[in-house]
């Protein structure tokens, strides 16, 4: 869609943004950012941790005052007159902005006090809205109880009910299952075609950006490109490659091994075969495949591809131990965790019903589902957190329920959150739990050392945890969780909110410590990170929907005559057949 004078609603003029800090240096958020948003668009904000995304939304909300430059929104400064533009603007924050202690007609209530919305209007959006989000049968319900997907979709309800002219969603799919995103870009899109809305979104779904009308990518608070996704594939033609993985080798283990070689600039998983994204200038020649002899085709780029071209990638890729010459060395992969008839009550309902399965050591197995499939409560069970009603589970040889305390000794746990000390520095932080995991002396010493460097956190041992960027945010968790040298790792939604250079990151480090024998349990609602497992499990109402390779479980979703499927056909193939079986 053009952008014209008589269509603009948004229109950021040069923008700055400095955070005074306390006894610390500033930040500069924003430095000189140009954009302009139209109505009837979608405009994708993307960018990695510390880009600057969120900071410019909440100051086109009226919330944040600029320390230089102009935004106008609906031809109003939002300086001058932030209350005025609240009243015409739906902001949507990244935790929804709900009160869990309130139902769901009370949350939507609360939001029209505040917005003003008149009791005799009420009644007709209501209507509108609930049916819009499939949240009708559900007005009783309290917040805190609903599934992630149902929340996001109560937050964007609330952010409408006054009808805005203007829609700002800030990261509106963070930590929500592909069913729930899907249905959330569906509304979105519906609002626009039917209202002729404009928003402004940010997000870390480079996928969603292909969904964008526009998008500007913003690093470090500057803008350093803006225009159709289509324009950004089309300038990456001739750079992107599909690798196919040999016979002997693991996808992930291919992946590992290209990533951050010469000339290549990106290489992720993609339906079992590896995708290279490469500089454009260097001959991709056979050296960088060896020992395997791997042939290449082009591809069709996309977004991703021309993100990963644009942001500058000054981290060091973590070391990913030498892989063996084929035929590959056989290592033990005993079984180390063994689940039977799992099941899991709360009162008369039934979260987790009659789950088995196993997993061997140097496996990473997947945990999947919709949200409120009991995959968090299964994933609980399984580290030691919460009692089984019935069933045995059994982790490193010992059985959860009758040795625990020893079965927990041998795991490292990374909560979704983090689980840091936000007021502790990062060597507070480590201290603390490597005494917690029973550490002391020399040995507490050579981890912590061993932390610092691994994870680049030498230079930041001072810093408090809560002060770091996303990305050191979860080095930091998953260094402590690493700390005592665990068989087992549990992983749950490592990746939720942190940004695709991080993610990518993340894996090679997660590949490289499986490599090396450590048994990884992971979820996740990314799920082309799916594909970095060896195997998967997917659920549903608490029952297993399939189980099986990443090749297996495409399988599933694959019809005659049409394009590979992905992880995510398959999965929303599997979800919505289980909720049409149960209706």
């Amino acid at each position: 869609m053009s952008h014209t004078a008589a269509n603009i609603v948004l229109k950021v003029d040069r923008l700055h943004k400095t955070f005074a800090g306390q006894g610390k240096p500033s930040v500069q958020a924003l430095k000189g950012v140009s954009l302009a948003a139209a109505a009837g668009c979608v405009t994708g904000l993307i960018g990695a941790d510390g880009a600057g995304k969120s900071t410019l939304i909440r100051i086109a909300a009226g919330l944040l005052r600029p320390t230089q430059g102009a935004v106008r929104v609906l031809g109003l400064d939002s300086t001058a007159a932030p209350l005025e533009i609240q009243r015409w603007v739906g902001y949507m924050p990244q935790r929804f902005g709900l009160y869990e202690d309130l139902n769901v007609r009370e949350n939507m209530d609360l939001h029209a006090d505040l917005q003003g919305v008149p009791d005799s209007e009420r009644a007709v959006r209501y209507q509108r809205l609930l049916a819009m989000t499939g949240l009708g049968p559900f007005t009783r319900r309290m917040a805190g109880n609903l599934s992630g997907g149902m929340k996001q979709k109560l937050g964007l309800a609330c952010a409408l009910i006054k009808s805005p002219r203007m829609l700002l969603l800030d990261e509106p799919t963070v930590g929500v299952d592909p069913v729930s995103r899907r249905e959330l870009w569906k509304i979105v899109y519906q609002l626009v075609d039917e209202t002729g809305i404009a928003v402004l979104l940010s997000t870390a779904y480079l996928d969603e950006a292909e969904r964008c009308h526009q998008v500007a990518v913003l690093h470090e608070g500057e803008k350093i490109a803006e225009g159709p996704p289509a324009r950004f594939s089309k300038q990456m033609r001739g750079r992107v490659f599909i690798a196919e993985p040999p016979a002997v080798a693991k996808p992930r283990q291919v992946q590992a091994r290209l990533a951050g070689s010469d000339g290549i600039l990106d290489a992720t998983i993609r339906s079992g075969r590896v995708r290279l994204v490469t500089d454009g200038r260097t001959t991709i020649a056979d050296r960088l495949f060896k020992p395997w002899a791997i042939a290449l085709q082009a591809a069709d780029p996309c977004f991703e591809d021309a993100f990963m071209a644009l942001i500058p990638q000054t981290q060091p890729h973590p070391v990913v131990p030498e892989l063996p010459t084929p035929p590959a060395v056989s290592v033990d992969s005993g079984v180390v965790v063994q689940v039977a008839s799992l099941s899991k009550r709360f009162g008369a309902f039934e979260a987790v019903k009659g789950l088995s399965f196993e997993v061997r050591r140097g496996e990473i197995f997947g945990l999947l589902g919709p949200n409120g499939a009991g995959k968090s409560t299964t994933f609980r069970m399984l580290c030691g957190l919460l009692s089984a009603s019935g069933g045995d589970i059994a982790v490193a040889g010992r059985n959860l329920r009758r040795a625990s305390s020893r079965a927990r000794a041998r795991l490292g746990y990374m909560a979704q959150k983090f689980s840091l000390y936000t007021q502790l520095s990062v060597a507070e932080n480590l201290l603390f739990f490597g005494r917690a995991y029973g550490l002391s002396g020399r040995r507490l010493s050579r981890r912590m050392a061993w932390a610092y460097t691994e994870f680049d956190l030498g230079r930041r041992q001072e810093q408090p945890a809560g002060a770091l960027p996303g990305g050191y945010k979860q080095r930091l968790a998953m260094a402590a969780a690493l700390l005592h040298e665990p068989d087992i790792l549990f992983l749950d939604e490592p990746t939720s909110g942190v940004d695709p250079l991080a993610r990518r990151e993340f894996w090679l480090r997660i590949n490289g410590f499986a490599e090396q024998g450590v048994t990884v349990v992971v979820t996740t609602h990314f799920m082309e990170e799916a594909e970095y497992c060896d195997r998967l499990l997917i659920m549903s109402q608490g029952e297993q929907l399939a189980l099986g390779t990443p090749a297996d479980i495409r399988q599933l979703a694959r019809k005659k005559g049409e394009q590979e499927p992905t992880i995510e056909d398959a999965f929303i193939t599997l979800a919505q057949d289980s909720v049409d079986t149960a209706a």
